[in-house]
């Protein structure tokens, strides 16, 4: 009976292994980012599945908001780095470094780069958008 409880219990982490690639933004809280300007981890009982991923929320509240318009919470440029794309390359932003402008939140590489967005964010983000634009016609 062990033997049978441990053989499942094996065959059970390649699975959520995999499930836990597909959290969005690495589990943090997409609302959070607007409403705490915090990268805010999400708690693995509050999850709503979209666009294929499993994104997570710190409370039920904010579950709520994204479920009602989660277009409004994804990040934009599709979580590439603000930076690196304004400079022609397209590399993933990290989740735990972030700048919301206007209502949208955008993700960086790093401290670093976050810090230059914020030196010029409307120059960094024009060119980043208009860079993102001839990328995804």
């Amino acid at each position: 009976m062990i033997r049978t409880i441990l053989t499942s219990l094996i065959l059970a982490l390649p699975v959520y292994g995999a499930m836990a690639q597909d959290w969005a933004l690495d589990g943090m809280d997409p609302v959070s980012y607007g409403t705490d300007n915090a990268a805010v981890p999400g708690r693995t009982d509050l999850v709503t599945v979209w666009r294929g991923q499993a994104w997570h929320f710190a409370n039920e509240h904010n579950r709520n908001l994204f479920e009602a318009n989660p277009k409004a919470y994804a990040p934009g440029l599709s979580g590439l780095c603000v930076v690196a794309l304004s400079e022609g390359r397209s590399e993933p932003g990290n989740p735990r470094y972030f700048v919301v402008i206007g209502q949208r939140t955008y993700f960086v590489r790093s401290e670093q780069a976050r810090k230059r967005l914020l030196a010029d964010p409307q120059r960094v983000l024009m060119q980043a958008k208009a860079i993102w634009t001839r990328m995804n016609p």
